[in-house]
């Protein structure tokens, strides 16, 4: 990827036209902007105050976006050392590090950690799951999702898959809401009921 191809830009809200730049790492992609700008009109009625987590944060675009548009905390989570240095930079950046947690974890390890298990102070409204495709990885943390309880009664879920992937088998408790294509992701938003 070239340097000036690193970067992202916040679409609306608070920080809305701000360029981010992101690190060079092994499956990072951040959610193209058409497709963030359509998640978060669907996502307007409840972002306002929401408890947010982006799980494979990777450019950390989905969260930080939530957070511009008025989430009131999101925890990103990653394993690449980089992605979070860049995720600690652009929270100091934006004076938003009392809005927000960076904790460096697999995504499925984070999920399956007894400190994280053994809470009751995570419960989310709003779930980006995003993960690099072809490891599946969606598999193994929607699951988790539910048995941990970490999800509130009516929270919405986002699901991004490259297009000709399938979804993994959901809780039957999850009702799909949206779903569209762009080129070649597919993505969804999911209410737990």
């Amino acid at each position: 990827m070239s340097k000036g191809s690193n970067q992202l830009r916040i679409i609306g809200g608070e920080w809305g036209g701000r360029k981010l730049r992101f690190p060079d790492a092994p499956n990072l992609r951040p959610t193209p902007d058409r497709v963030r700008e359509t998640v978060f009109n669907w996502l307007a009625p409840i972002i306002h105050g929401a408890r947010c987590l982006d799980l494979f944060a990777g450019s950390g675009a989905l969260g930080l976006e939530a957070l511009s548009r008025g989430a009131a905390f999101t925890t990103f989570v990653d394993n690449h050392k980089k992605v979070i240095q860049a995720l600690h930079s652009h929270l100091d950046l934006l004076k938003a590090t009392d809005r927000a947690e960076v904790l460096n974890f697999d995504g499925v390890n984070f999920l399956s950690h007894d400190n994280f298990i053994n809470t009751e102070a995570r419960v989310y409204d709003v779930v980006f799951l995003d993960p690099p495709y072809h490891l599946d990885l969606m598999e193994k943390v929607v699951p988790l999702l539910e048995e941990n309880k970490c999800l509130a009664d009516n929270a919405i879920l986002y699901l991004e898959i490259e297009k000709r992937q399938s979804l993994p088998e959901l809780p039957v408790n999850w009702k799909k809401i949206k779903e569209k294509t762009a080129g070649e992701v597919s993505y969804f938003l999911f209410q737990r009921g």
